[in-house]
């Protein structure tokens, strides 16, 4: 299981929200590429970074910070938030991201999504309220049920879907597994939950339900989570 580290910014600090409510952040670091460094000793191979303002303003906002991290760091980084347009994909590429996360556009536009995905390395990043898909920051829910969007995706070119009960995130109270499931089941990809890992357990349960990747926040930034421990046992 494919253990991933992650990274909110916030007007270049690394924070932490809950159910991404943007006024209950709270920043944990000043310096992230420290952080991104941090996690790279422990024994990361991929970090999760989400520029919190491109998502609501829809275009990147982080880009000086995170192109440092690319630049300072052998980590292989997922990059989400804000990415509507292919040139920002490109953007993002060539300042060295490993591979984009689109979650609106990929709604908005699903086969514009799939053909991008023909071309670059492409996650999906599915996000829940109440089985549905949200949207714009999660500031908008959708018509359209998570687990029906995830199947859309069955067979395509994408990498990865990651998987978000808004409900649970930053609240410590536990993966939702069977959300979680039924993503997995439906789209046939490599699937990586999201949202309240609180436990060395929710960890366990994932690995014993086969699901491939899981996204650490703050669990570990409140230390419920020894990440060494964790990719050592787990990873």
């Amino acid at each position: 299981m494919e253990i991933i580290p992650a990274i909110d910014l916030k007007e270049g600090c690394a924070v932490r929200l809950k159910q991404g409510e943007m006024e209950s952040a709270k920043i944990y670091e000043t310096n992230p590429l420290k952080l991104a460094q941090y996690f790279e000793d422990l024994g990361a191979k991929y970090l999760h970074i989400v520029d919190l303002d491109g998502a609501f303003r829809g275009k990147p906002q982080n880009l000086k910070i995170i192109e440092e991290i690319c630049k300072h760091s052998h980590l292989k980084i997922e990059v989400g938030g804000g990415i509507r347009e292919e040139q920002t994909i490109q953007k993002y590429l060539d300042l060295g991201v490993y591979r984009v996360i689109l979650g609106s556009i990929a709604l908005l536009k699903p086969d514009f999504t799939k053909a991008l995905a023909e071309k670059y390395r492409i996650v999906i990043g599915i996000d829940a309220k109440n089985g549905r898909v949200a949207t714009q920051g999660w500031a908008e829910t959708q018509s359209v049920l998570a687990e029906d969007f995830a199947e859309s995706f069955k067979g395509s070119k994408i990498e990865a879907i990651i998987c978000t009960d808004i409900a649970r995130d930053g609240m410590l109270s536990g993966i939702n597994v069977d959300f979680t499931k039924k993503i997995a089941q439906k789209s046939q990809c490599f699937t990586i939950a999201s949202g309240g890992l609180s436990s060395y357990e929710d960890l366990e349960i994932l690995q014993k339900e086969k699901i491939e990747g899981v996204i650490v926040g703050k669990a570990f930034y409140e230390g419920k989570i020894d990440l060494k421990k964790a990719f050592e046992n787990f990873s």
